[in-house]
Protein backbone atom coordinates (compact mmCIF):
# COMPACT_ATOMS: atom_id res chain seq x y z
CA UNK A 1 0.00 0.00 0.00
CA UNK A 2 1.29 3.44 -0.94
CA UNK A 3 0.44 6.70 0.79
CA UNK A 4 -0.10 10.05 -0.90
CA UNK A 5 -0.07 13.58 0.48
CA UNK A 6 -3.29 15.58 0.78
CA UNK A 7 -1.39 18.44 -0.92
CA UNK A 8 -0.56 16.13 -3.88
CA UNK A 9 2.91 17.61 -4.33
CA UNK A 10 5.03 14.91 -2.68
CA UNK A 11 6.09 11.48 -3.97
CA UNK A 12 4.13 8.44 -2.89
CA UNK A 13 5.45 6.91 0.32
CA UNK A 14 5.56 3.43 1.76
CA UNK A 15 3.86 2.73 5.08
CA UNK A 16 7.23 2.80 6.83
CA UNK A 17 8.11 6.16 5.25
CA UNK A 18 4.71 7.64 6.09
CA UNK A 19 4.92 6.51 9.71
CA UNK A 20 8.48 7.70 10.21
CA UNK A 21 7.95 11.06 8.51
CA UNK A 22 4.58 11.81 10.06
CA UNK A 23 4.05 14.75 7.73
CA UNK A 24 4.68 14.65 3.97
CA UNK A 25 7.49 16.84 2.52
CA UNK A 26 4.89 19.21 0.99
CA UNK A 27 3.32 19.71 4.47
CA UNK A 28 0.36 17.54 3.54
CA UNK A 29 -1.05 14.64 5.54
CA UNK A 30 -0.57 11.10 4.33
CA UNK A 31 -3.57 9.11 3.09
CA UNK A 32 -3.68 5.47 1.95
CA UNK A 33 -4.01 5.24 -1.82
CA UNK A 34 -7.15 3.12 -1.41
CA UNK A 35 -9.60 2.11 1.30
CA UNK A 36 -10.20 -1.64 1.35
CA UNK A 37 -13.84 -2.60 1.78
CA UNK A 38 -14.28 -5.51 4.17
CA UNK A 39 -16.42 -8.48 3.06
CA UNK A 40 -20.10 -8.73 3.95
CA UNK A 41 -19.52 -11.91 5.96
CA UNK A 42 -17.21 -9.97 8.29
CA UNK A 43 -20.06 -7.68 9.33
CA UNK A 44 -22.48 -10.59 9.45
CA UNK A 45 -20.22 -12.51 11.86
CA UNK A 46 -18.93 -9.58 13.94
CA UNK A 47 -21.30 -10.29 16.79
CA UNK A 48 -19.46 -13.55 17.42
CA UNK A 49 -15.95 -12.06 17.26
CA UNK A 50 -13.88 -10.59 20.08
CA UNK A 51 -12.15 -7.20 19.98
CA UNK A 52 -8.77 -8.65 18.94
CA UNK A 53 -10.30 -10.53 16.00
CA UNK A 54 -12.27 -7.49 14.87
CA UNK A 55 -9.30 -5.13 15.16
CA UNK A 56 -6.95 -7.54 13.39
CA UNK A 57 -9.32 -7.75 10.42
CA UNK A 58 -9.44 -3.97 10.18
CA UNK A 59 -5.68 -3.65 10.71
CA UNK A 60 -5.02 -6.19 7.94
CA UNK A 61 -7.03 -4.06 5.53
CA UNK A 62 -4.87 -1.05 6.37
CA UNK A 63 -1.45 -2.57 6.96
CA UNK A 64 -1.57 -6.23 5.90
CA UNK A 65 0.34 -5.65 2.67
CA UNK A 66 3.31 -4.18 4.54
CA UNK A 67 3.60 -6.06 7.83
CA UNK A 68 3.60 -9.88 8.13
CA UNK A 69 0.40 -11.28 9.59
CA UNK A 70 2.01 -12.66 12.74
CA UNK A 71 3.79 -9.40 13.54
CA UNK A 72 0.65 -7.36 12.88
CA UNK A 73 -1.41 -9.62 15.12
CA UNK A 74 1.16 -9.17 17.90
CA UNK A 75 0.96 -5.38 17.52
CA UNK A 76 -2.85 -5.45 17.66
CA UNK A 77 -3.08 -7.78 20.65
CA UNK A 78 -0.37 -5.96 22.61
CA UNK A 79 -2.08 -2.63 21.91
CA UNK A 80 -5.55 -3.72 22.96
CA UNK A 81 -4.99 -5.04 26.47
CA UNK A 82 -8.27 -3.35 27.47
CA UNK A 83 -11.84 -3.18 26.16
CA UNK A 84 -13.93 -0.33 24.73
CA UNK A 85 -17.42 -1.16 26.09
CA UNK A 86 -20.69 0.31 24.89
CA UNK A 87 -23.06 1.29 27.72
CA UNK A 88 -26.74 2.10 27.36
CA UNK A 89 -27.58 5.50 28.89
CA UNK A 90 -31.30 5.50 28.15
CA UNK A 91 -33.63 4.57 25.32
CA UNK A 92 -31.67 4.64 22.03
CA UNK A 93 -28.58 6.49 23.28
CA UNK A 94 -25.37 4.64 24.12
CA UNK A 95 -21.92 5.65 25.32
CA UNK A 96 -18.79 4.17 23.77
CA UNK A 97 -16.41 4.27 26.73
CA UNK A 98 -12.86 4.78 25.51
CA UNK A 99 -11.21 5.42 28.87
CA UNK A 100 -10.38 1.90 30.03
CA UNK A 101 -6.78 1.95 28.80
CA UNK A 102 -3.59 2.76 30.72
CA UNK A 103 -4.04 6.55 30.67
CA UNK A 104 -7.86 6.49 30.74
CA UNK A 105 -8.37 8.22 27.39
CA UNK A 106 -9.33 7.21 23.85
CA UNK A 107 -5.87 8.03 22.55
CA UNK A 108 -4.47 4.96 24.27
CA UNK A 109 -5.56 2.95 21.23
CA UNK A 110 -3.75 5.05 18.62
CA UNK A 111 -0.84 5.92 20.89
CA UNK A 112 -0.08 2.33 21.85
CA UNK A 113 -0.54 1.04 18.31
CA UNK A 114 1.77 3.63 16.83
CA UNK A 115 4.43 3.00 19.46
CA UNK A 116 4.46 -0.67 18.62
CA UNK A 117 4.41 -0.14 14.86
CA UNK A 118 7.23 2.41 14.97
CA UNK A 119 9.23 0.13 17.26
CA UNK A 120 8.71 -2.67 14.71
CA UNK A 121 10.13 -0.52 11.90
CA UNK A 122 13.05 0.64 14.05
CA UNK A 123 13.95 -2.97 14.83
CA UNK A 124 13.78 -3.86 11.14
CA UNK A 125 16.09 -0.99 10.27
CA UNK A 126 18.78 -2.09 12.73
CA UNK A 127 20.42 1.32 13.11
CA UNK A 128 22.09 3.07 16.04
CA UNK A 129 20.44 6.39 15.15
CA UNK A 130 17.60 7.25 17.50
CA UNK A 131 14.14 8.23 16.33
CA UNK A 132 12.71 11.30 18.04
CA UNK A 133 8.92 11.46 18.34
CA UNK A 134 7.59 14.99 18.81
CA UNK A 135 3.95 15.41 19.73
CA UNK A 136 1.73 18.37 20.54
CA UNK A 137 -1.02 17.85 23.09
CA UNK A 138 -4.02 19.74 24.39
CA UNK A 139 -4.52 17.12 27.08
CA UNK A 140 -4.80 13.38 26.51
CA UNK A 141 -2.58 12.85 23.47
CA UNK A 142 0.56 13.58 25.46
CA UNK A 143 -0.17 11.05 28.18
CA UNK A 144 -1.28 8.31 25.77
CA UNK A 145 1.74 8.72 23.51
CA UNK A 146 4.25 9.15 26.35
CA UNK A 147 3.02 6.07 28.18
CA UNK A 148 2.79 4.10 24.94
CA UNK A 149 6.45 4.80 24.11
CA UNK A 150 7.80 4.72 27.67
CA UNK A 151 10.98 2.66 27.79
CA UNK A 152 10.88 1.72 24.07
CA UNK A 153 14.48 1.25 22.97
CA UNK A 154 15.77 3.52 20.21
CA UNK A 155 12.97 6.08 20.53
CA UNK A 156 12.89 9.41 22.38
CA UNK A 157 9.64 11.32 22.91
CA UNK A 158 9.19 15.08 23.29
CA UNK A 159 5.74 16.26 24.37
CA UNK A 160 4.84 19.92 23.76
CA UNK A 161 1.89 21.26 25.74
CA UNK A 162 0.40 24.72 26.39
CA UNK A 163 1.37 26.01 29.81
CA UNK A 164 -1.57 26.25 32.19
CA UNK A 165 -4.07 24.89 29.67
CA UNK A 166 -4.26 21.19 30.56
CA UNK A 167 -5.65 19.69 33.75
CA UNK A 168 -3.24 18.83 36.55
CA UNK A 169 -3.96 15.12 36.22
CA UNK A 170 -3.36 15.19 32.46
CA UNK A 171 -0.12 17.10 32.99
CA UNK A 172 1.15 14.67 35.61
CA UNK A 173 0.62 11.75 33.23
CA UNK A 174 3.38 12.89 30.87
CA UNK A 175 5.59 15.17 33.01
CA UNK A 176 6.44 12.58 35.67
CA UNK A 177 7.65 9.68 33.55
CA UNK A 178 11.32 10.45 32.89
CA UNK A 179 13.36 7.81 31.01
CA UNK A 180 12.94 8.54 27.29
CA UNK A 181 10.08 11.06 27.78
CA UNK A 182 10.65 14.86 27.88
CA UNK A 183 7.88 17.43 28.43
CA UNK A 184 8.16 20.96 27.01
CA UNK A 185 5.81 23.50 28.62
CA UNK A 186 5.11 26.01 25.85
CA UNK A 187 4.18 29.64 26.44
CA UNK A 188 1.13 29.66 24.16
CA UNK A 189 -1.88 27.57 23.13
CA UNK A 190 -2.27 24.17 21.48
CA UNK A 191 -2.13 25.64 17.98
CA UNK A 192 1.30 27.08 18.84
CA UNK A 193 2.47 23.64 19.93
CA UNK A 194 1.11 22.06 16.76
CA UNK A 195 2.81 24.72 14.63
CA UNK A 196 6.17 24.03 16.28
CA UNK A 197 5.83 20.32 15.54
CA UNK A 198 4.95 20.87 11.89
CA UNK A 199 7.72 23.43 11.44
CA UNK A 200 10.28 20.98 12.82
CA UNK A 201 9.32 18.42 10.18
CA UNK A 202 9.76 20.98 7.42
CA UNK A 203 13.14 22.26 8.60
CA UNK A 204 15.89 21.01 6.27
CA UNK A 205 18.66 21.31 8.87
CA UNK A 206 16.82 19.13 11.35
CA UNK A 207 15.86 16.69 8.62
CA UNK A 208 19.49 16.11 7.71
CA UNK A 209 20.70 15.51 11.24
CA UNK A 210 17.76 13.94 13.11
CA UNK A 211 15.15 11.25 12.52
CA UNK A 212 11.94 13.01 13.48
CA UNK A 213 8.38 11.76 13.45
CA UNK A 214 5.10 12.75 15.10
CA UNK A 215 2.59 10.82 17.17
CA UNK A 216 -0.21 13.33 16.71
CA UNK A 217 -3.21 12.21 14.69
CA UNK A 218 -1.44 13.63 11.63
CA UNK A 219 0.44 10.29 11.67
CA UNK A 220 -1.34 7.49 9.83
CA UNK A 221 -0.27 4.97 12.49
CA UNK A 222 -2.02 7.08 15.14
CA UNK A 223 -5.37 7.88 13.57
CA UNK A 224 -6.14 4.81 11.44
CA UNK A 225 -6.18 2.34 14.41
CA UNK A 226 -8.87 4.47 16.01
CA UNK A 227 -11.23 2.86 13.48
CA UNK A 228 -10.95 -0.34 15.56
CA UNK A 229 -13.32 0.81 18.27
CA UNK A 230 -15.99 1.92 15.81
CA UNK A 231 -16.12 -1.66 14.54
CA UNK A 232 -16.11 -2.96 18.11
CA UNK A 233 -19.01 -0.66 19.06
CA UNK A 234 -21.08 -1.94 16.16
CA UNK A 235 -20.36 -5.55 17.12
CA UNK A 236 -21.58 -4.91 20.67
CA UNK A 237 -24.80 -3.28 19.47
CA UNK A 238 -25.29 -6.15 17.03
CA UNK A 239 -25.17 -8.59 19.94
CA UNK A 240 -27.70 -6.40 21.78
CA UNK A 241 -30.01 -6.24 18.76
CA UNK A 242 -29.65 -2.45 18.29
CA UNK A 243 -27.48 -2.28 15.17
CA UNK A 244 -29.86 -0.40 12.84
CA UNK A 245 -29.52 3.23 11.71
CA UNK A 246 -26.48 3.97 13.87
CA UNK A 247 -25.33 7.56 14.29
CA UNK A 248 -21.96 8.32 15.89
CA UNK A 249 -21.54 11.65 17.66
CA UNK A 250 -17.85 12.43 18.06
CA UNK A 251 -16.43 15.19 20.31
CA UNK A 252 -14.10 16.83 17.80
CA UNK A 253 -10.92 18.85 18.27
CA UNK A 254 -8.20 17.93 15.79
CA UNK A 255 -10.70 15.69 13.91
CA UNK A 256 -8.54 12.56 13.84
CA UNK A 257 -11.17 10.61 15.77
CA UNK A 258 -14.08 11.32 13.46
CA UNK A 259 -11.84 10.82 10.42
CA UNK A 260 -11.08 7.30 11.64
CA UNK A 261 -14.83 6.72 11.90
CA UNK A 262 -15.30 7.91 8.31
CA UNK A 263 -12.64 5.43 7.21
CA UNK A 264 -14.47 2.62 9.05
CA UNK A 265 -17.68 3.67 7.28
CA UNK A 266 -16.01 3.51 3.88
CA UNK A 267 -14.67 0.08 4.77
CA UNK A 268 -18.29 -1.02 4.99
CA UNK A 269 -19.28 -0.36 8.61
CA UNK A 270 -23.10 -0.01 8.64
CA UNK A 271 -23.47 3.57 9.88
CA UNK A 272 -26.14 6.06 8.88
CA UNK A 273 -24.24 9.31 9.54
CA UNK A 274 -21.94 11.22 11.87
CA UNK A 275 -22.22 14.28 14.11
CA UNK A 276 -19.17 16.39 14.98
CA UNK A 277 -19.67 18.00 18.39
CA UNK A 278 -17.66 21.16 19.04
CA UNK A 279 -17.11 23.39 22.03
CA UNK A 280 -16.67 27.12 21.38
CA UNK A 281 -13.89 26.26 18.94
CA UNK A 282 -16.39 25.69 16.18
CA UNK A 283 -14.51 26.26 12.91
CA UNK A 284 -15.94 23.02 11.48
CA UNK A 285 -19.54 23.99 12.26
CA UNK A 286 -18.92 27.34 10.59
CA UNK A 287 -17.59 25.48 7.56
CA UNK A 288 -20.76 23.40 7.37
CA UNK A 289 -22.82 26.59 7.46
CA UNK A 290 -20.79 28.68 5.01
CA UNK A 291 -18.68 26.31 2.93
CA UNK A 292 -15.65 28.38 3.87
CA UNK A 293 -12.90 27.10 6.16
CA UNK A 294 -11.62 29.91 8.35
CA UNK A 295 -9.15 28.78 11.01
CA UNK A 296 -8.69 31.08 13.99
CA UNK A 297 -6.98 31.20 17.34
CA UNK A 298 -8.38 28.67 19.78
CA UNK A 299 -10.19 29.73 22.92
CA UNK A 300 -9.95 27.98 26.28
CA UNK A 301 -12.88 25.85 27.46
CA UNK A 302 -13.59 23.15 30.05
CA UNK A 303 -13.43 20.60 27.20
CA UNK A 304 -9.78 21.45 26.66
CA UNK A 305 -8.83 18.57 24.34
CA UNK A 306 -11.15 20.17 21.77
CA UNK A 307 -9.58 23.62 22.07
CA UNK A 308 -8.28 23.60 18.49
CA UNK A 309 -8.72 26.50 16.10
CA UNK A 310 -7.06 24.93 13.05
CA UNK A 311 -7.73 21.17 13.10
CA UNK A 312 -5.08 19.26 11.15
CA UNK A 313 -7.29 16.39 10.06
CA UNK A 314 -9.75 18.68 8.34
CA UNK A 315 -7.43 18.27 5.34
CA UNK A 316 -8.16 14.54 5.35
CA UNK A 317 -11.92 15.11 5.48
CA UNK A 318 -11.68 17.50 2.54
CA UNK A 319 -9.64 14.92 0.65
CA UNK A 320 -12.15 12.15 1.34
CA UNK A 321 -14.96 14.30 -0.04
CA UNK A 322 -13.17 15.96 -2.95
CA UNK A 323 -13.30 19.38 -1.25
CA UNK A 324 -17.09 19.38 -1.52
CA UNK A 325 -18.91 21.03 1.38
CA UNK A 326 -22.18 19.74 -0.10
CA UNK A 327 -21.06 16.11 0.13
CA UNK A 328 -19.65 16.59 3.63
CA UNK A 329 -22.95 18.07 4.83
CA UNK A 330 -24.77 14.94 3.60
CA UNK A 331 -22.76 12.70 5.94
CA UNK A 332 -21.71 14.92 8.85
CA UNK A 333 -23.81 17.29 10.94
CA UNK A 334 -22.35 19.71 13.46
CA UNK A 335 -23.17 21.31 16.79
CA UNK A 336 -21.45 23.54 19.33
CA UNK A 337 -21.75 24.00 23.09
CA UNK A 338 -20.58 26.65 25.52
CA UNK A 339 -19.03 25.82 28.89
CA UNK A 340 -22.34 26.60 30.56
CA UNK A 341 -24.20 24.22 28.26
CA UNK A 342 -21.61 21.49 28.77
CA UNK A 343 -21.96 21.91 32.53
CA UNK A 344 -25.73 21.60 32.36
CA UNK A 345 -25.41 18.42 30.30
CA UNK A 346 -22.98 16.82 32.76
CA UNK A 347 -25.33 17.70 35.63
CA UNK A 348 -28.45 16.45 33.84
CA UNK A 349 -26.84 13.17 32.78
CA UNK A 350 -25.71 12.52 36.32
CA UNK A 351 -28.96 13.52 38.03
CA UNK A 352 -31.33 11.75 35.63
CA UNK A 353 -29.41 8.63 34.69
CA UNK A 354 -26.57 8.31 37.19
CA UNK A 355 -24.00 8.53 34.41
CA UNK A 356 -20.95 10.72 34.96
CA UNK A 357 -19.53 12.08 31.70
CA UNK A 358 -16.41 14.09 31.13
CA UNK A 359 -16.81 17.49 29.38
CA UNK A 360 -15.99 16.04 25.94
CA UNK A 361 -18.37 13.13 26.23
CA UNK A 362 -21.04 15.55 27.43
CA UNK A 363 -20.74 17.41 24.11
CA UNK A 364 -21.26 14.12 22.30
CA UNK A 365 -24.29 13.18 24.36
CA UNK A 366 -25.90 16.59 23.90
CA UNK A 367 -25.29 16.39 20.17
CA UNK A 368 -27.32 13.19 20.03
CA UNK A 369 -30.04 14.66 22.24
CA UNK A 370 -30.38 17.64 19.90
CA UNK A 371 -29.87 16.04 16.49
CA UNK A 372 -30.88 12.36 16.63
CA UNK A 373 -33.92 11.52 14.49
CA UNK A 374 -36.70 9.01 15.13
CA UNK A 375 -35.63 5.47 14.40
CA UNK A 376 -31.91 6.19 14.83
CA UNK A 377 -29.59 4.66 17.42
CA UNK A 378 -27.03 7.10 18.78
CA UNK A 379 -23.54 6.36 20.10
CA UNK A 380 -21.50 9.15 21.62
CA UNK A 381 -17.80 8.76 22.29
CA UNK A 382 -16.91 9.15 25.96
CA UNK A 383 -13.28 9.98 25.32
CA UNK A 384 -11.72 10.33 28.79
CA UNK A 385 -12.42 9.36 32.38
CA UNK A 386 -14.23 12.20 34.21
CA UNK A 387 -11.66 12.04 37.00
CA UNK A 388 -9.15 13.57 34.59
CA UNK A 389 -11.23 16.74 34.92
CA UNK A 390 -11.87 16.30 38.63
CA UNK A 391 -12.07 19.94 39.70
CA UNK A 392 -14.35 20.93 36.82
CA UNK A 393 -16.71 17.98 37.19
CA UNK A 394 -16.91 18.23 40.99
CA UNK A 395 -17.97 21.88 40.78
CA UNK A 396 -20.72 20.91 38.36
CA UNK A 397 -22.22 17.94 40.24
CA UNK A 398 -21.41 19.15 43.76
CA UNK A 399 -19.96 15.80 44.77
CA UNK A 400 -16.46 14.30 44.90
CA UNK A 401 -15.28 12.33 41.90
CA UNK A 402 -13.54 9.06 42.68
CA UNK A 403 -10.04 8.91 41.24
CA UNK A 404 -8.94 5.53 39.82
CA UNK A 405 -5.79 4.07 41.34
CA UNK A 406 -3.85 4.54 38.10
CA UNK A 407 -4.42 8.28 38.23
CA UNK A 408 -3.61 8.45 41.95
CA UNK A 409 -0.21 6.93 41.21
CA UNK A 410 0.56 9.70 38.71
CA UNK A 411 -0.54 12.43 41.12
CA UNK A 412 2.00 11.30 43.73
CA UNK A 413 4.93 11.89 41.38
CA UNK A 414 6.91 15.09 40.83
CA UNK A 415 6.27 17.14 37.70
CA UNK A 416 9.35 17.72 35.53
CA UNK A 417 9.05 19.98 32.49
CA UNK A 418 11.20 22.38 30.49
CA UNK A 419 9.86 25.88 29.79
CA UNK A 420 9.76 26.79 26.10
CA UNK A 421 8.70 29.90 24.16
CA UNK A 422 6.40 29.55 21.16
CA UNK A 423 9.17 30.69 18.78
CA UNK A 424 10.35 28.00 16.38
CA UNK A 425 13.91 29.30 16.54
CA UNK A 426 14.04 28.43 20.25
CA UNK A 427 12.48 25.01 19.70
CA UNK A 428 14.91 24.26 16.87
CA UNK A 429 17.85 25.24 19.07
CA UNK A 430 16.60 22.88 21.77
CA UNK A 431 16.24 19.98 19.32
CA UNK A 432 19.75 20.61 17.95
CA UNK A 433 21.15 20.52 21.48
CA UNK A 434 19.84 16.94 21.86
CA UNK A 435 21.67 15.50 18.86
Amino acid sequence: MKYYSTNRKAPLATLEEAVKRGLAPDRGLYMPERIVRLPEEFFRDMGEMDFHEIAFAAASAFFGEDIPSGDLKDIVCDTLNFDTPVVNIHDNIWALELYHGPTLAFKDVGGRFMARMLSYFVRQEKTDRKTTVIVATSGDTGSAVANGFLGVEGIDVIVLYPSGKVSEIQEKQFTTLGQNITALEVDGNFDDCQRLVKSAFMDEDLGRTMTLTSANSINVARFLPQAFYYFNAYAQLKRAGHDSNIVFCVPSGNFGNITAGLFAWRMGLPVRRFIAANNRNDVFLEYLKTGEYTPRASVRTIANAMDVGDPSNFARILDLYGNSATLIRQDIAGCRYTDEEIGRTISSLYDKYGYLADPHGACGYQGLTDLLSDGETGIFLETAHPAKFKDTVEKIIGKPVEIPERLKDFMKKEKKSIKMTNRFEDFKEYLESRR
